[in-house]
């Protein structure tokens, strides 16, 4: 698979618990990164190919002014903890139509383990107690998200993690989990996301697909 060369990333959503990793992580790649988030410099990092943008993501013209220069662009964008949130979709929206208007192709977004086709992955307490019921409205936003994704025309790669846990990016985990396979652990390492986003956005690997990873 091709490598291509280091380029200029901004990460939306960069102060989050995948953002910071995922900051981190494209910076040890090379690329030169843009932290996009309404506090940047809570992420307490310092490089030299390290850029802080204060900016709300829900602000159309906040998102295109950080996007001028740009060659790809990393979505980790988190609810808090709002269970009503949209900023996933809302702001998924905004990036989108910035990218289209200045010719920017890659894109790769976080998603989750359970949208669409990868239902059938979940088991009972994440089918009707979390997802079904305590997190419905942001785990809907989930999907939503998904679907401009899809919509875009872009150079897309969704990633769909199962729940964020502590760990080596070494650990063993299942990559591109078919829809239908069940018994799974249903987490992931945090570090381990970071490493599949930061390879994927440099391989490319698996351009128009949605990726489940879960141990």
């Amino acid at each position: 698979m091709p490598h291509t060369p280091p380029a200029r990333v901004i990460v939306f959503g960069a102060t989050g618990s995948i953002g910071r990793l995922a900051v981190g992580e494209l910076l040890a790649r090379g690329h030169e990164v843009t932290a996009f988030a309404r506090h940047p410099e809570t992420l307490d990092q310092s490089h030299p190919r390290l850029h802080l943008v204060a900016g709300d993501v829900q602000d159309p013209p906040a998102v295109a002014r950080a996007l001028e220069g740009q060659q790809a662009v990393v979505i980790t964008l988190g609810a808090g903890r709002s269970l009503r949130s949209r900023v996933r979709s809302e702001g998924t929206l905004a990036i989108i139509r910035a990218m289209q208007a200045r010719g920017i192709r890659r894109l790769v977004v976080q998603s989750t383990l359970g949208a669409h086709d990868s239902w059938s992955n979940l088991n009972f307490y994440w089918k009707r107690i979390m997802f079904g019921g305590l997190l419905r409205t942001v785990f809907r936003d989930h999907e939503r998200q998904e679907d401009m994704v899809r919509a875009s025309g872009l150079d897309w790669t969704i990633l769909r993690p199962a729940a964020f846990i502590e760990g080596p990016a070494e650990a063993p985990y299942l990559e591109d989990v078919p829809p239908r396979r069940r018994g799974l652990a249903l987490t992931i390492p945090r570090a381990a996301i970071a490493r599949f986003l930061g390879r994927e956005l440099s391989e490319a690997r698996y351009l128009g697909r949605a990726v489940g990873l879960s141990q």
